[in-house]
């Protein structure tokens, strides 16, 4: 991607253009917009961590994840100014210094980490400065689309079934040939700390991702030449690696959903084959708008389940249950080699993920909560919409999670989705010796097997934390015990 930049020297007040979590050039809303004024822009990124009133900071592995795209986007735009503090004070104080009478943003839904854009716009309006505020993360638009009742959608399919018939994604703009910047001032970005300090975690980190635009483009060409045809099935197999993986690179907006959109259409219409495969994976980029939605109707959707009569859910104060979990010796194999992918690799495969979910909350009835904010703090695309939505999902407690009762049992996921034990034998390598009868299964192998692959049940590999018949009785007396038979219509209150 090649980029001509001009140093202006700014013979007309520059606009500022204010990057969040659209770390890109190519279909920009806010920066074809900036760009349309004939301005000289100030390109900025502000990292607020010093707010208290900000309800959630960013986790670790998605500080590690800002450091690298912001370098790439440095070397896009070589005046990108960065900026540590109050985004308020940091802007009036850019505004005053430059003479700027305009700001520019990409609107921003379900996060904490900003202010609302509509309270940017009335405190500036108050010193004579324009926000303006474009539509370029999300496909759709939270706040209009309501259901018949004039109420929040709270089933997907209905949701995205409606969002079908109305979506008509504009086509996606090209990163400019010139944009006219000037420089200011900028903090150094190693001086922000982002990155680990010994011990690094995040060493496993540089193998599998590639932060940043082309990062983004290069993830979905590979996808769509590669794992496209067949994502349907394929998708549930973690150890055939043929999701997508773009979801990083869509939680930092480095590409848009409007550009992978416009890409699988395209596909679809080149190669009809892959028709079913696009429908599903178009879901799944629809999955990430509801959780989008939802966060915007139910803003309390990260701290309080959705659905009220889950308040009174009787959890169970475990920390040594949730540091097992955590660290990916549960004794259950397929939770521990996903707890150990996220570990080493900031990530975690979707169908996994739903398995040690189901796993915290209804074997070990952990409030979601708690694992929640784990996720938070080592997923690389950890985002508190899609993050709560999902963990929600799994607790029951949430939309779309009926039969909130299911519980899933680990041993059958993994002989069903990795029955060769390909995923756990990579994660869990000491039990890599076992035969496939018992890799999901390690404490019922014989123990002349068991030697033989070198394990020792309880030491080199704990016995399971919980057995999985006992804990499901005990989930089920709990739900029971709350008495639920007709759950009541969320409250947007």
């Amino acid at each position: 991607m090649t980029l001509a930049i001009s140093k202006s020297s700014a013979s007309q007040p520059p606009v500022i253009l204010w990057f969040r979590k659209d770390l890109r050039l190519s279909d920009n809303p806010a920066l074809q917009a900036a760009l349309k004024t004939g301005q000289p822009i100030l390109p900025l990124f502000i990292f607020d961590d010093q707010d208290h009133t900000i309800k959630r900071l960013l986790g670790g592995a998605s500080r590690w994840w800002l450091h690298k795209s912001l370098l790439t986007l440095q070397s896009q735009l070589p005046n990108l100014c960065l900026r540590r503090g109050n985004a308020k004070t940091i802007l009036l104080e850019l505004i005053q210094k430059v003479g700027a009478t305009q700001i520019f943003m990409n609107r921003r839904y379900g996060t904490s980490i900003d202010p609302d854009e509509s309270v940017l716009q009335e405190f500036f309006q108050t010193y004579g400065i324009i926000c303006q505020v474009s539509k370029g993360n999300l496909l759709s638009d939270p706040v209009t689309m309501l259901n018949q009742s004039g109420k929040p959608y709270q089933i997907f399919s209905s949701y995205w079934n409606h969002c079908l018939k109305i979506l008509r994604p504009e086509r996606p703009h090209p990163s400019p040939q010139y944009i006219p910047t000037i420089q200011e001032t900028s903090d150094k970005l190693e001086a922000w700390d982002l990155l680990p300090v010994a011990p690094n975690w995040a060493a496993g980190f540089e193998e599998f991702w590639t932060p940043g635009e082309r990062g983004a483009h290069e993830r979905l060409s590979t996808f769509v030449e590669e794992n496209l045809v067949g994502y349907q099935l394929q998708r549930n197999f973690p150890a055939n690696e043929r999701t997508s993986r773009l979801s990083p690179h869509l939680h930092w907006g480095e590409i848009s959903p409007n550009q992978i959109w416009h890409v699988i259409r395209a596909q679809q219409v080149q190669n009809p084959a892959s028709s079913q495969d696009s429908h599903t994976f178009l879901a799944e980029i629809g999955w990430r708008e509801f959780a989008y939605y939802l966060a915007y109707h139910f803003p309390h959707m990260s701290d309080d389940p959705l659905r009220p009569q889950f308040k009174a859910f009787p959890w169970r104060y475990d920390p040594e249950g949730l540091k097992a979990w955590q660290k990916g010796l549960t004794g259950y194999p397929i939770v521990d080699a996903g707890m150990r992918e996220l570990w080493h690799t900031g990530w975690m495969h979707n169908r996994v993920r739903m398995i040690v979910a189901s796993f915290l909350v209804k074997h070990l009835l952990i409030p979601w909560q708690d694992g929640e904010r784990w996720f938070w703090d080592t997923l690389v695309d950890a985002d508190l919409a899609s993050n709560a939505m999902n963990w929600q999902w799994a607790a029951g407690c949430g939309v779309d999670a009926a039969p909130y009762f299911r519980i899933f049992n680990p041993t059958l996921q993994a002989e069903k989705f990795d029955p060769e034990g390909a995923y756990i034998r990579l994660w869990v390598p000491e039990l890599k010796a076992l035969p496939n009868l018992y890799i999901h299964k390690p404490w019922q192998a014989p123990m002349p097997i068991l030697e033989k692959a070198g394990i020792q049940i309880g030491k080199t590999y704990p016995y399971p934390i919980v057995d999985h018949a006992a804990a499901r009785a005990r989930a089920l007396g709990a739900y029971q015990q709350m008495k639920i038979e007709n759950l009541t219509y969320l409250s947007t209150d």
